[in-house]
């Protein structure tokens, strides 16, 4: 039976709960995403359907599943209501997001821009102590909700943390050290991970409060996986049922290599979910697809119960617990 730490609490949006609570977790999905400037990067970045969303979040209630985290920040699609209603309606724990994505994601008007750093520490914490604001994508936020966020998403594109996003990344680190939230990172098909560790722990945020996501996308990117992994940082794999990258035959083996290098208290696993991967919105990999499939071949593989065990509930249960 594993242990957590009897101080540690994660926010959900219905409230905190202990990380014994979590149970089986999806640690990378985005359940909504409203209609607006994504939509013009990529058609697949709009689920704005609450009734198919709700059908598709059944799927993996029906499976066992407890625990889903949302990915999408404030101000760029995030959809906090009916990130609580669904929560409420479901029995489901879901962790929201507060912080920021890539600046693809917003209009060149977009107060992410122009924002300072003081005023997005503010922001960030705000959303985390106080509650989330249902609005922001067409100006300063306002409409604030009850339901608080429970982790903090950063993001950068292939140019890393320099030029305009080094002001975002203070801001998340800043609120982050404040309030020991967790940092949950998207790293451009893998890329340039090692940059945003280095920011983030010389602004004073630990390897074991940091998740970098998306270091499975290229297969070729093994050896520096191997080698981001071996910092102590969790490591967010999500390219599960994503084809157009690579198989699952190859994401078991990535991760038994993983696994066969010490890294099995530091893996989490997901799906990153978008309109043309969701079974309700018409596509053919669901929320189901973890779990009912991939998880099976992992099994097939030799992985055994314990270790599917830790990357289901145990490591997100620490990963995405408050410090």
């Amino acid at each position: 039976m594993e242990t957590f730490n009897s101080s540690a609490h994660i926010t959900t949006v219905r409230g905190d709960i202990q990380p014994s609570d979590l149970g089986i977790c999806h640690s990378h999905e985005h359940l909504f995403i409203k209609k607006g400037y994504p939509e013009q990067l990529d058609s697949s970045l709009v689920l704005d359907d609450y009734a198919k969303t709700k059908e598709e979040v059944q799927r993996f209630q029906a499976l066992g599943g407890k625990t889903i985290v949302d990915a999408q920040p404030v101000g760029s699609g995030r959809n906090a209501a009916w990130l609580q209603q669904l929560s409420e309606e479901t029995g489901i724990h879901i962790l929201a997001s507060t912080g920021f994505h890539k600046l693809g994601f917003y209009s060149p008007e977009h107060w992410i821009h122009e924002a300072s750093m003081e005023t997005l520490v503010e922001l960030f914490m705000d959303e985390l102590q106080m509650g989330m604001f249902a609005d922001g994508e067409d100006g300063w936020p306002q409409q604030r909700i009850q339901a608080k966020a429970g982790l903090i998403k950063t993001a950068t594109d292939m140019e890393g943390t320099a030029g305009p996003y080094f002001r975002l990344f203070k801001a998340a680190a800043k609120a982050a050290y404040e309030t020991g939230a967790p940092i949950m990172s998207h790293t451009e098909l893998g890329y340039n991970a090692m940059d945003q560790l280095m920011l983030y722990m010389s602004l004073g945020i630990p390897e074991d409060q940091l998740i970098l996501c998306h270091l499975d996308r290229k297969i070729e990117n093994e050896e520096y996986l191997l080698h981001v992994a071996s910092m102590g940082v969790y490591i967010e794999l999500d390219t599960i049922g994503r084809f157009k990258y690579h198989s699952d035959e190859e994401e078991v083996k990535l991760i038994g290599r993983l696994l066969d290098n010490g890294f099995e208290d530091q893996l989490l696993l997901g799906l990153d979910t978008t309109r043309n991967r969701m079974k309700s919105y018409g596509a053919t990999i669901g929320l189901d697809h973890l779990q009912g499939t991939f998880l099976k071949l992992l099994r097939q593989s030799g992985v055994s119960e314990e270790r599917i065990h830790k990357m289901m509930h145990v490591n997100p249960a620490k990963a995405f617990s408050k410090r």
